[in-house]
């Protein structure tokens, strides 16, 4: 029988397995080969070559997540030459993707000598709910709640402590009626701040005690017509509206030049229509935003903060209205480019991630040691300038120009050309856009 054969059937009567986690990484991996990998020896060599060599900084990494087998390795690249607010950063940045880095790089060229970038922290705000259901009155919901909010802040008294020293903690609590969406549905809505900390923890703790202790009032009160209200759950919110901060570059026209061939003033109209295009079109809107987190989550990633949670927040607000829409706007006002977006961005320079991974606090070092909100500052950066590099290229050259010869490095690793034959083959393609059969038969040519 043919060995594929053979391992699908395998595959098909394979056993759960149990106790997984209490396997060493090495017994891991022999489980792994064995059972899906149909013993190959080359899949155990790729698995293991990727471990660190200094056991414990390996041992840091495996306690980040659970089964670890290996690690997966992102590209760590800068990009500097970033002009912010009068004052030059270099931007770390993780992604594997190729023309991120470089695009970024060349809109802060770009905007260097025309002003760089300004940026405002709008707000820092984050929040938090506890999920309720009841269903006899509201004005009974509504007694009950002036009759414990005074006790449910004092619980808070002891987690909140530390926070408030460093100038944050709890800054709200209000009971909402959800009722008209979901019959029985009301929240405790909390508001924080959390200075320098991204702090999902601390919300996340705040919240479970406000529940334990509405459980307790809601068990003293004497004012339900029903059944007590019922706890459904306690959890910080990745929709972050209130923590904002903006972005923008701006010069006159005539100080935009010429463009590949095309004058400031149509290259301005273009770039203006584009967003237009993206704010009206969701088709055209999530890619177009999809583009602007490239640079975000680039340097999320490189700093340990959490891309999910960004990447969630900022989608929302992209749909706010209602409609799903460009997160950047533009527009020529008084002979005047502008370009600027809102970016909902929690983020943290403290805790978590960002004090445990090596390359994480060297990003941060980079950085010259942020605040949280300088942290904002310099990410809603990153995706302003993708944004800008995008469109420039979109609303000139194309997009496809410049993303392929970026591209090139991987599509000639992919066909397996050696140094040498890369080294022509860049030469051959530097003024032709390539293609992987394009690429092929140029190799061929070059071997034969």
């Amino acid at each position: 029988m043919h060995n594929d054969c053979i391992f699908a059937i395998q595959l098909y009567f394979m056993q759960p397995v149990t106790g997984f986690s209490k396997l060493s990484k090495s017994q891991k991996i022999d489980w792994l080969v064995t059972n899906h990998l149909n013993d190959n020896a080359t899949a155990r060599e790729t698995l293991t070559q990727y471990w660190n060599e200094d056991q414990k900084l390996q041992d840091l990494h495996d306690g980040f997540s659970e089964n670890t087998v290996t690690n997966y390795y992102f590209p760590f690249g800068l990009a500097p030459n970033f002009k912010i607010d009068g004052q030059l950063v270099t931007i770390p940045m993780a992604i594997e993707e190729s023309s991120v880095v470089a695009a970024a790089s060349k809109a802060a060229k770009f905007w260097m000598d025309r002003g760089g970038f300004k940026t405002v922290i709008k707000g820092t705000k984050k929040v938090g709910q506890v999920h309720l259901m009841y269903h006899g009155l509201s004005s009974e919901m509504d007694a009950f709640y002036a009759f414990a909010k005074a006790e449910l802040l004092q619980s808070l008294e002891q987690i909140n402590a530390s926070m408030k020293k460093r100038g944050g903690g709890i800054v709200s609590l209000d009971l909402i009626d959800k009722t008209k969406n979901l019959k029985g549905y009301y929240q405790l809505h909390a508001t924080f701040e959390t200075k320098d900390a991204m702090g999902a923890n601390f919300i996340n703790t705040t919240l479970e005690q406000l529940a334990t202790t509405f459980r307790l009032k809601a068990s003293q009160f004497d004012g339900f017509s029903s059944d007590v209200p019922e706890v459904i759950m306690s959890i910080l919110s990745n929709y972050v509206p209130e923590c904002v901060v903006n972005v923008s570059v701006s010069c006159k026209i005539d100080e935009i030049g010429t463009i590949n061939g095309v004058t400031g003033k149509e290259f301005a109209r273009k770039f203006v229509q584009a967003v237009d295009i993206a704010t009206v079109e969701p088709y055209r809107a999530v890619t177009h935003n999809k583009g602007i987190m490239n640079g975000i989550d680039a340097v999320v990633i490189a700093t340990g903060n959490d891309f999910r949670a960004v990447e969630a927040g900022v989608h929302a607000y992209a749909a706010r209205d209602g409609q799903y829409r460009s997160l950047t706007k533009a527009r020529v006002e008084n002979d005047t480019f502008i370009f600027e977006a809102d970016f909902p961005l929690a983020l943290g320079t403290v805790g978590g991630l960002t004090s445990l991974h090596p390359l994480s606090k060297l990003a941060l070092q980079i950085l010259e040691n942020p605040s949280a909100e300088h942290l904002m500052k310099v990410t809603a950066v990153a995706g302003l300038a993708q944004n800008f590099a995008a469109l420039h290229s979109l609303v000139t050259t194309g997009i496809q120009a410049g993303h392929m010869k970026m591209h090139l490095v991987n599509m000639l690793e992919q066909i397996g050309a050696t140094d040498v034959e890369k080294d022509l083959l860049r030469k051959e393609y530097a003024d032709k856009t390539p293609s992987f059969s394009a690429l092929r038969e140029s190799l061929l040519v070059l071997r034969s």
